[in-house]
Formats: C-alpha cells, sequence, structure tokens
C-alpha cells in the first residue's frame, strides 16, 4: 500500500502528477479542492460555505477542510493506497494528518510565482461538465466550448489577479511550515513542476522509487 501527499502552488500540476501515478499503481486521487467545487456546484450547505471563501481569495477553514479529509478517508475504497491532493495546507492540518494516517511520501512541485500566474490565468473549466482546461497546454478544439460536451468555458471564480495574489501570499506563509515539518521526518521529495508532465512525471517516480511507465 502506498499513501502519498502532494503539495505545490495552484498550477503546478498536483491533479495532473496524480493521476498519472493514481492510474498506474491504483491509487485513490483525493482531491480536496474537488470536493469543495462538487459541493459548491450543487449548491449543499457546504458549497456555500466554500463559495464565499473562495470568492474572496482565502483559504477554508481547518476544521472545515479536516473534516471533508477525514470522512473521505473513512470511506476506505483505497485497497491499494491513496495520493492525497491539497491537504494540508497550514501546520495544523498536517499535524492533524500526521496524527491520524501514515504516509510514504510527500511530493512538493517547485514553480516560480510568475510560471503559477501564466498557467493559473489560462486555465479553464466547463460550466456544465467540469472537465478542466488550460489554454496553454490543453487548449479545446473549439475556443471557448467543452470537447466532451460542448458547454461554455469559463474561469474559475478564485482565478483572478486580486485572488490569486492573496492565495500565493497564503500559500508561502502557511505552507513553508507545512514542508519544513514533513521534511524533519524525511518525507519530502522536491521536483521542478517547470517540464512537461510526462518529465516531470518520470521525476517523481525516479524520486519515490517508483517503477518508471511501461517498465
Amino acid at each position: 500500500m502506498r499513501k502519498y501527499v502532494i503539495m505545490g502552488v495552484q498550477g503546478s500540476g498536483k491533479g495532473t502528477q496524480s493521476m498519472m501515478l493514481a492510474a498506474d499503481f491504483d491509487l485513490v486521487h483525493i482531491a480536496v479542492g474537488d470536493i469543495f467545487r462538487w459541493n459548491v456546484q450543487h449548491h449543499t450547505k457546504l458549497g456555500a460555505q466554500v463559495r464565499r471563501t473562495m470568492a474572496g481569495g482565502e483559504l477554508v477553514s481547518d476544521d472545515l477542510a479536516e473534516g471533508v479529509v477525514k470522512d473521505r478517508l473513512t470511506a476506505h475504497d483505497w485497497n491499494y493506497g491513496f495520493i492525497i491532493d491539497g491537504f494540508p495546507r497550514n501546520q495544523r492540518q498536517a499535524e492533524f494528518f500526521l496524527e491520524s494516517y501514515d504516509i510514504d511520501g510527500v511530493i512538493h512541485l517547485e514553480l516560480p510565482d510568475s510560471e503559477v500566474r501564466r498557467r493559473v490565468m489560462a486555465r479553464r473549466l466547463c460550466a456544465d461538465c467540469g472537465m478542466d482546461y488550460n489554454l496553454i497546454a490543453n487548449s479545446p478544439h473549439e475556443e471557448g466550448q467543452c470537447d466532451a460536451c460542448g458547454g461554455k468555458l469559463v474561469q474559475r471564480e478564485d482565478d483572478t489577479e486580486q485572488a490569486l495574489a492573496v492565495r500565493l501570499r497564503e500559500y508561502h506563509a502557511k505552507t513553508n511550515p507545512v514542508l519544513d515539518l514533513f521534511r524533519r521526518k524525511e518525507y519530502v521529495v522536491n521536483v521542478d513542476a517547470r517540464p512537461d508532465r510526462q518529465t516531470v512525471q518520470r521525476e517523481i517516480r525516479a524520486a519515490l522509487h517508483l517503477p518508471q511507465h511501461g517498465s
């Protein structure tokens, strides 16, 4: 069983790299941000709380994030392990996580703030089915239209210059202590997130001593 945390600022490719690992190693990809967005799209009580927070460019509360993660992991559908994306985001969440679960490694995707801005501002989301696009690396066949369902592509509510500036400040202030905590336990592998996705994936697997694709 393999249990990993993947960390990196928004736009660093956490979701893409997680799904590539999950597909090859039968891991369950737990994307905390996707859980929050699903609740927003379906107008749940949790979604209303998250919507207000995300629109202001802030991070959800520790209690809310911890509760969502705990509920998701108690499903026990991860027989071969999991890779969790979007949690923990601060020291309290990290301590909660380490007290509750054993992990095998923390993947830290490193990306300069300037590249984060370029990537994030190019993100688009289908308003109907929720499929993600990036106008830099993954453009739709028809401009502004989802390839899967034909829905309209929009920017996420929290993908604005103002909200991104807030998130970057909060990320560096709150996440660096998390990485320091994980580093003291020798969990962290650092990977440059600037190359193409296949190169980044190879570097992740090499750092974690995992078989390369097709080997």
